[in-house]
């Protein structure tokens, strides 16, 4: 099986495919990677010689270079985890946040059609729901997006559901909650805090601390994708969470 991954050397794609290549032997995966800021070579550098992974660099805003690595690679499965992710970043700068994930999003279907690709996964978040003030999100719940973010993220949810009714696309949106693991980038909460500790600076709680998340180890997040990728029904949507919520000052 021929797995194309992007935005694989960021912090869940990594983890996904290092799990994929460590429990897998008959899988083949390419990384097709923009390497912005979040993305770090190291996070692969153990597997960069693995004989089932290769990488190319390529943005999948950029419909061209998209099309000339589904050619060469042939596919089987297209796992999209390549997203502009940070809140605060997208209210500075929402037009990247289009920029990738809705329009990249949209070129990543296209080529899926044009290449019939058996299967596509598309890494959402549950940020798309917005804020729930009782109870939890169901994969039926109505989005409400509250940062350029969250929106460009439902944003792309809205164009495979489009896809799969009209196309007849072969796809699976997935909703994760909060992950947290190795190779996470520093400003997310977990690994933020950690630095700052570890180099003796105050931690940012933002407002009472009193906000609830929910959590997932980012390894069990991995494991639940290759679920999909063998077992997913397409057409569906699926959230994947644990049950496990924090406040914010628990997690301090």
């Amino acid at each position: 099986m021929n797995i194309l991954v992007t935005g694989g050397l960021g912090f869940m794609g990594s983890n996904f495919i290092r799990h994929m290549l460590q429990t897998r032997s008959d899988v083949s995966i390419l990384n097709f990677d923009k390497m912005t800021y979040a993305a770090n070579p190291e996070n692969l550098s153990d597997v960069e010689k693995h004989q089932q992974y290769s990488f190319v660099r390529g943005d999948i805003a950029d419909r061209a270079a998209i099309e000339r690595a589904v050619k060469d690679f042939h596919p089987d499965v297209i796992i999209n985890y390549a997203a502009e992710t940070h809140v605060d970043r997208s209210i500075l700068e929402p037009e990247a946040f289009i920029g990738t994930d809705v329009l990249g999003t949209f070129h990543l279907l296209d080529v899926t059609r044009a290449q019939k690709i058996s299967r596509f996964i598309q890494i959402s978040t549950d940020e798309v729901y917005g804020s729930v003030e009782t109870g939890e999100s169901t994969e039926e719940s109505p989005f409400d997006p509250s940062s350029p973010y969250a929106a460009s993220k439902a944003g792309a949810d809205h164009l495979i559901r489009a896809f799969i009714r009209t196309y007849g696309i072969p796809a699976i949106v997935t909703h994760a909650c909060n992950n947290f693991g190795p190779y996470q980038y520093p400003e997310k909460l977990v690994p933020l805090f950690i630095t700052n500790l570890i180099e003796e600076k105050k931690i940012p709680v933002y407002g009472t601390g009193l906000n609830i998340r929910e959590w997932i180890f980012v390894l069990d997040h991995a494991r639940a994708i290759a679920f999909l990728v063998e077992k997913g029904e397409l057409g569906t949507v699926y959230n994947i969470g644990t049950g496990i919520r924090k406040t914010n000052l628990e997690i301090t």
